[in-house]
């Protein structure tokens, strides 16, 4: 997460829009302390990366490791390769492609071809396109905070394993579809095939607009699932290569509230900086994603969100960040170390100014975006192989995960 990785410089002026995000409470909600309905003390234990890509150490110096479904650990009638720890990459090199579902603009990650990946070269977004037309312009290359991926364009995907579950992911206000970039990546080299969308009236191009008209969050997943079922189109090469029987759904501010009330349509729902979920017919496990320190969701408001959610059900809230914690968005800067909105603001986007005033929740004084983004991988991967790779030691894992993570983690609970 350091150079090229997510991106809305302006998405913050945007997030302005509060009503997508959730209520008007403020921050001042929340909690310090640390808290658990069920013993978070010891971990199958999560494993870190160190620059070899090798199992490490976390931050505060804990030693990690532990594995996670071993070879054919999975549901029946899945084949997946052995994944390590779940804040460790998978055993898969991560496929990627862009496709076009009615009016959404649609990236679909995928499980690649082991080995497919040699000589090719990672894809790289360019942010700008999130930005209005007549904003796209303003920003040199040289000033652009490019967004390089752990993916490659058009591998073939492994089709020798499988059938795998499918992850939608929505994003927040002033967001696009690669906002979260580092879990989608993540989740898709464990598996999983995932979907994120450019949503009309809360990506960034209309929110620097202000033009909620086009906004149907329900109506864009209603598109997105059918299209995988149906499997044609751009989506012809999903055929056989996924289950739309385990199903994942993830979001993130405004995108959490989306996913929230979807239970007729996912076994595992993950609403992040946001809500809790409702129950459905398919419902079967939820993890609430919080930061204590948000600035713009009240902690206090996402526990209440996991106190309504029906059982079985998690909360995961992260100690000293904010609600922009489970984005690359604060990381992301370019070559001269400019972030999001200092760009902005230095070319003349179009309302750049208003983002440090509201949605720009990323304080020097919280933890390294490389830290939260391991644990939010972490918690995520964990609660989806669960119950759609039937892994039970991923469930263990994650009911480990304060003392896997004692520093990062402020808060877990469990019900029952």
């Amino acid at each position: 997460m350091t150079q090229p990785r997510i991106a809305p410089v302006l998405v913050l002026s945007l997030l302005l829009a509060a009503p997508a995000c959730g209520d008007d409470a403020d921050a001042s909600g929340a909690s310090t302390t640390s808290t658990s309905d069920t013993s978070g003390g010891t971990a199958t234990g999560p494993g870190t990366t160190d620059a070899t890509g090798d199992p490490g150490t976390t931050s505060n110096g804990a030693t990690t490791g532990g594995t996670t479904g071993g070879e054919g650990v999975g549901c029946n009638g899945q084949s997946l390769l052995p994944r390590p720890a779940p804040d460790l990459p998978g055993p898969w090199p991560v496929g990627v492609r862009t496709a076009s579902i009615g009016r959404l603009t649609v990236e679909v990650w995928y499980p690649a071809l082991p080995g497919s990946e040699a000589g090719a070269s990672p894809e790289v977004y360019d942010i700008r396109k999130a930005l209005p037309e007549s904003e796209q312009g303003k920003i040199p290359d040289d000033d652009n905070p490019w967004q390089t991926c752990a993916c490659y364009r058009d591998l073939p995907p492994d089709d020798a394993h499988g059938p795998y579950p499918v992850v939608y992911f929505v994003h927040g206000t002033a967001g696009f579809r690669t906002q979260s970039l580092s879990q989608m990546t993540h989740w898709a080299s464990r598996g999983f095939v995932v979907l994120a969308a450019d949503h009309p009236g809360l990506w960034m191009a209309d929110m620097l607009l202000f033009d909620m008209s086009g906004q149907d969050l329900q109506g864009d997943l209603d598109a997105m699932t059918a299209a995988v079922l149906a499997t044609d189109g751009d989506l012809a090469f999903l055929a056989g290569l996924v289950d739309p029987t385990r199903t994942g759904m993830a979001g993130h501010s405004a995108g959490g509230n989306a996913v929230g009330p979807r239970g007729d349509d996912a076994e595992v729902i993950v609403p992040m900086a946001a809500g809790g979920v409702s129950d459905g017919a398919r419902l079967a496990s939820s993890l609430v994603l919080g930061a204590q320190s948000d600035q713009v969701v009240a902690y206090a408001q996402q526990v209440s969100g996991y106190e309504s959610t029906p059982e079985p059900k998690r909360l995961v809230g992260l100690a000293n960040t904010g609600h922009l914690a489970f984005s690359d968005l604060c990381a992301l800067k370019n070559d001269q170390g400019q972030d999001l909105v200092e760009i902005a603001v230095e070319h003349g986007v179009m309302n750049a100014n208003l983002a440090a005033g509201f949605l720009w929740d990323c304080e020097p004084s919280y933890l390294p975006p490389e830290d939260t983004t391991r644990v939010v991988n972490f918690a995520t991967a964990a609660v989806f192989e669960e119950t759609l790779m039937c892994d039970a030691a991923a469930g263990a894992a994650l009911d480990g995960i304060m003392g896997s993570f004692p520093t990062e983690v402020g808060e877990f609970r469990k019900a029952p």
